[in-house]
């Protein structure tokens, strides 16, 4: 029996079933609860990352994108699955630019909030947060004109209705829509939930937030598709002021050992560091 430690929100429950049901084991849904501010995602990696240590768990199943560059010590991610769509989806109004002036935007992310601001800075940006459902009642409600939230979150919730247009201007989350599977090393093997391509593009994103010293609470964009054979990767990244004033964009395709590096430098070289103070 594999103790598959969760959240209890819906979705992260959606995510850790579909992980779980995949083990080719018996398994058990073990709820995690976290105290701290509702904001704060790192809260419920860090009591889950407590109950593995504690071998409260056996594995634990997280948004990818929610996951610090630096786990805890004695921890490790054993398996990123084949990743759901990346990309940010708008709700409530087919794109940006069809919203008029002074337009209500809901989202609960920095990084949403900062490229909006940056592609419109005539639009309000509104913080709005809840799970999915919640926040899709608020946009119902008129809380907001449109609301921005991630396409995997809404496939995996059955919710792709919802979606009526999609922005490929934003540059995603680290790990957007890919799943994170985290263990003490050796204790587990799970390699039916390992996807190559997966692990790549995501391993890359998060060497990029770890050298630009951001979190998943920094307006920091970064997303990796591979592009050849032999593991070659481009990498996209993107680093804003929150007010979406300034922000700079930059691409690199090299071997996934080196682009996130390679980006980080490149973002350094023009100004990150002091958007991101």
């Amino acid at each position: 029996m594999i103790r598959v430690g969760t959240r209890g929100s819906a979705l992260a429950l959606a995510q850790a079933e579909w992980v779980a049901s995949r083990l080719g084991v018996d398994y058990e849904l073990v709820r995690v609860e976290a105290a701290g501010p509702a904001g704060d995602k790192s809260r419920w990696v860090s009591e889950l990352e407590r109950a593995l240590l504690a071998d409260e768990l056996d594995v634990a199943v997280h948004s990818a994108k929610d996951v610090p560059a630096e786990l805890a010590a004695g921890l490790e991610i054993v398996a990123i699955p084949a990743r759901e769509d990346p990309r940010d989806a708008i709700c409530g109004a087919p794109s940006l630019s069809a919203l008029p002036p002074g337009a209500r935007v809901g989202t609960s992310s920095l990084r949403r909030a900062a490229q909006i601001r940056a592609f419109r800075d005539d639009l309000d940006v509104v913080d709005l947060r809840g799970n999915v459902d919640t926040r899709l009642r608020k946009l119902g409600d008129g809380e907001c004109d449109a609301l921005v939230l991630a396409v995997a979150g809404l496939a995996r919730l059955g919710r792709l209705d919802a979606v009526d247009g999609i922005l490929d201007e934003f540059v995603p989350a680290a790990g957007q829509g890919a799943l994170a599977v985290e263990a003490r090393p050796g204790s587990v093997e799970v390699p039916a939930l390992i996807d190559a391509d997966a692990t790549a593009c995501v391993m890359a994103e998060r060497e990029l937030t770890r050298a630009l010293g951001a979190s998943c609470n920094t307006p920091v964009g970064a997303f990796a598709r591979v592009v050849a054979d032999g593991g070659e990767l481009e990498l996209t990244g993107w680093v804003g002021r929150p007010d979406g004033s300034a922000w700079v964009r930059d691409v690199v395709r090299g071997p996934a050992s080196e682009v996130g590096g390679a980006v980080a430098d490149r973002l350094l070289a023009v100004g990150a560091a002091e958007m991101l103070s």
